[in-house]
């Protein structure tokens, strides 16, 4: 058995998931295993991040998220290497168990490894699913049969309703059915799970990401965000203008269109994509978020590095957790806990009601989407969710000093010094904040209609990307009104290349989508609204038979 605490140890399968038995944080990046368990508190990113990769082979979230310095640093936390393909292994925080080596013959250990191997990769990674032993050993056959490639279809549409109504018999078995249809549904129109196939597939993406680096669209176009700083500044002064004018609610709008914008930079400085140094970018997205935004960019990153890294999933992705108001999964039906949140998402009477009519209520909602931001910014700072020791301690002191300035200069400064009327205060709040409602619109459209069917561990990081994130068709004129959030599949596989050079860059990633035979997901903006409605109306028709279903069930007095 090699010891822990030499680089150059290797360290077996069996041995990575004995310290994770024992409750470490095991990561393996580059063949590299890293223990890092001392980083949790510290990652500015935040500890979900990483516990999501506990087990895995995070080399390419890794490489897509960090720069090469911070994976420079990493190496600090190397406790060995491990030989030849690393098959992932389920992270605790997604429900995988693990066992610890017990003192026993080398012939029991063998064998304890050997079950070890076959438990702890197989299954879904969600304890939501739980189907036959038939179930299960069908679609892992599915799953690792390459001759699935050929069934392949062209659609990329996210999953559809049963074919026909299902038996009203059971409430459960139905949702397991939806269950077992989305994974088909995936299975059948991605490449095969095979190891060879997702190998080729990882392969092909670490050239790609070659390929855009050695075509400079790493390198941030800074002529560009002299244009975004004089956007800003015009949509500013002509609030204030008007703010003098006694145009209070004109005035509102203006305010709300510099905020839509101002999200664009936050988001980029979030990923390091204008300058690529840590602290400036920071500093940065600081400013405009909490100081000229009233937002955590902390809170925005320890939630945003979560969605990049498991994005779509129901149980641990906070970008699509929204109950009550919207289930974009039948799920969520099941009252899920949120590993993000660490509390359950109850599936009670008042979300029953919203869900069944979530298509007529999603633009509604999404109007009051900024107030949702501050209550999420406020939880983050107060309550101290972000690092409060290391390099970015500092970060929370900058951001609640960034609170108190936007608070002072909007809240006292343009709300009670500067609009006469309580009724024209309320117009002013309504008006901004209602008319940063498209940015809401921007963030889930690329999601919310896409896959969040598990396909499991063997799955890559490139394959999930673009099974769970579409594009959206947008003429370069109008680039500057989606700021980048139009090619979000491009940015899920690139996260740090800038908003500017996105463009240039899709036109990579549409040839490797053809390369490596994965579904290219691409709407106009109209369409893929369209797609969002229909699937938001889909989930609320599925909610209705649910209900139907349970009705059906008491009404019999069957239950199980």
């Amino acid at each position: 058995m090699a010891v822990e605490g030499c680089k150059d140890a290797l360290l077996s399968r069996r041995d990575v998931e004995d310290l994770i038995a024992q409750g470490r944080s095991i990561i393996i990046v580059d063949g590299k295993v890293l223990k890092v368990d001392p980083w949790l508190k510290y990652h500015p990113g935040g500890d979900k991040a990483i516990m999501h990769m506990v087990g895995r082979d995070a080399t390419d979230e890794v490489n897509a998220l960090h720069s090469a310095g911070a994976r420079q640093q990493m190496l600090r936390y190397q406790i060995g290497q491990v030989q030849g393909r690393w098959e992932n292994l389920i992270p605790p925080i997604q429900g995988g168990r693990f066992r610890a080596k017990k003192k026993c013959r080398p012939e029991e250990e063998a064998e304890v490894e050997d079950e070890s191997d076959k438990t702890s990769t197989s299954g879904a990674s969600s304890p939501l699913f739980e189907p036959t032993d038939e179930t299960v050993s069908s679609a892992r056959r599915r799953r690792l049969d390459p001759t699935s490639a050929g069934r392949r279809s062209s659609s990329v549409s996210s999953m559809s309703s049963l074919d026909g109504d299902p038996p009203r018999s059971s409430g459960l078995s139905y949702l397991d059915a939806q269950t077992q249809q989305a994974i088909d549904l995936d299975l059948s129109k991605y490449p095969p799970l095979d190891p060879a196939t997702q190998d080729e597939i990882v392969k092909k993406y670490r050239q790609l990401n070659d390929r855009i680096r050695a075509e400079g669209l790493y390198q941030c176009p800074y002529g560009s965000y002299l244009i975004e700083i004089a956007r800003y500044a015009l949509l500013f002064s002509v609030s204030m203008l008007l703010l003098k004018l006694g145009w209070y609610a004109t005035s509102g709008i203006f305010m709300g269109l510099f905020w839509h914008q101002l999200v664009f930079t936050a988001h980029d400085a979030g990923h390091m994509g204008i300058t690529h140094d840590f602290n400036t970018d920071t500093v940065i997205g600081i400013i405009i978020a909490d100081f000229l935004g009233g937002l955590s960019l902390g809170w925005w990153k320890r939630s945003h590095n979560v969605h990049h890294i498991v994005t779509n999933s129901p149980e641990h992705d906070p970008d699509i957790e929204h109950m009550p108001f919207f289930a974009v999964s039948h799920h969520f039906f099941r009252s899920l806990r949120s590993t993000y949140y660490d509390r359950v998402m109850a599936y009670d009477g008042f979300a029953k009601f919203l869900v069944r009519y979530q298509h007529y209520l999603y633009y509604p909602v999404l109007t009051l989407g900024r107030f949702n931001l501050y209550r999420l910014s406020w939880e983050f700072l107060i309550l101290g969710y972000g690092p409060r020791k290391g390099p970015a301690a500092w970060h929370r002191w900058l951001e609640i000093s960034g609170q108190f300035f936007f608070w002072a200069w909007f809240g006292y400064g343009v709300l009670y010094l500067s609009i006469p009327t309580a009724w024209a205060r309320l117009a002013f709040i309504l008006t901004s904040h209602m008319v940063t409602m498209p940015l809401h619109v921007q963030i889930t459209l690329s999601h919310f209609a896409m896959s969040t069917a598990d396909l499991g561990a063997a799955e890559s990081f490139p394959q999930r990307m673009l099974r769970t994130t579409m594009d959206v068709v947008c003429p370069p004129a109008l680039d500057f009104m989606h700021g980048g959030l139009q090619f979000q599949a491009v940015h899920h596989l690139f996260p740090r290349v800038p908003r500017h050079n996105l463009r240039a860059a899709q036109r990579l990633v549409v040839a490797f989508c053809a390369d490596v035979g994965i579904p290219y997901a691409l709407y106009g903006f109209v369409e893929g609204n369209g797609k969002v409605l229909g699937h938001l109306g889909e989930v609320g028709r599925q909610a209705r038979i649910l209900a139907e279903c349970q009705r059906s069930v008491a009404a019999k007095g069957v239950y199980h």
